[in-house]
């Protein structure tokens, strides 16, 4: 008989074979849920298990307060921060977060991902966030919720839409990304972990700081694919 949630399962599944394909993420260092806003109901990757081995059945169902819908497996570590993020915007669909390799490293860094150049313009206007480090007490009380909190937190203190950036750095930790599914969300990753490539091979070129691209080109690039008059693509 299957599952009432099968659909849902089979998105966080699909999304989660994504992650190595895109090679986002060594060994088990990632994870995807899929959120149903009618149900307020999400699916997860167990924690631990090799994308390899991962199955439909294996997906794992809470709700926004952390109980167990379906599932036998112990969901993934991370999924105090989903279910976080998904109580602050219900209109999201799905969250990944990776430690890829470039994206980690800027979040490292701790600063903010400007808008260096026209591919992050494609795609966001604005600087990816990246948030301070957690607190010595914060880390105490719930290491992944908190980290959620804090990155609700971040886009609030800087007034920023969570459905406009669908992207984060937490500092010394790695990326979060999310979007209207969690296919989409997956795709945000991998344009994070380019842009952050580019950024970090752009600054050892430039040996330093790189300039922030021009307002009107940010805007342009960003609004070609995005504003009112979009032209990019086919009709």
């Amino acid at each position: 008989m299957k599952s009432a949630y099968q659909e849902l399962k089979e998105q966080a599944w699909q999304a989660n074979l994504e992650i190595p394909r895109y090679n986002l993420a060594l060994f088990t260092w990632g994870n995807v849920s899929a959120f149903d806003s009618n149900r307020a109901v999400f699916a997860i990757k167990p924690s631990g298990v090799a994308y390899d081995k991962l199955s439909i059945d294996d997906m794992v169902v809470l709700d926004l307060d952390g109980n167990i819908i379906e599932g036998t497996l112990k969901p993934s570590s991370d999924t105090a921060t989903h279910r976080v993020i998904y109580q602050e915007n219900q209109s999201i669909g799905g969250i990944v977060h990776t430690h890829s390799t470039h994206a980690t490293a800027w979040a490292q860094s701790m600063r903010d991902l400007a808008v260096y150049g026209t591919t992050h313009a494609d795609h966001s206007p604005v600087a990816i966030p990246c948030t301070v480090i957690l607190s010595e007490a914060r880390v105490k009380k719930d290491y992944e919720l908190e980290t959620g909190k804090l990155i609700v937190e971040t886009f609030v203190a800087r007034k920023l839409d969570m459905l406009s950036t669908e992207m984060v750095l937490v500092g010394g930790h790695g990326p979060f990304t999310w979007g209207k599914s969690a296919t989409k969300a997956v795709y945000n990753s991998v344009v994070l972990e380019e842009i952050a490539k580019m950024a970090i091979l752009s600054t050892m070129v430039a040996k330093g700081e790189l300039t922030v691209l021009p307002e009107h080109i940010i805007r342009t690039h960003y609004e070609r694919k995005h504003g009112p008059k979009a032209y990019y693509g086919q009709n």
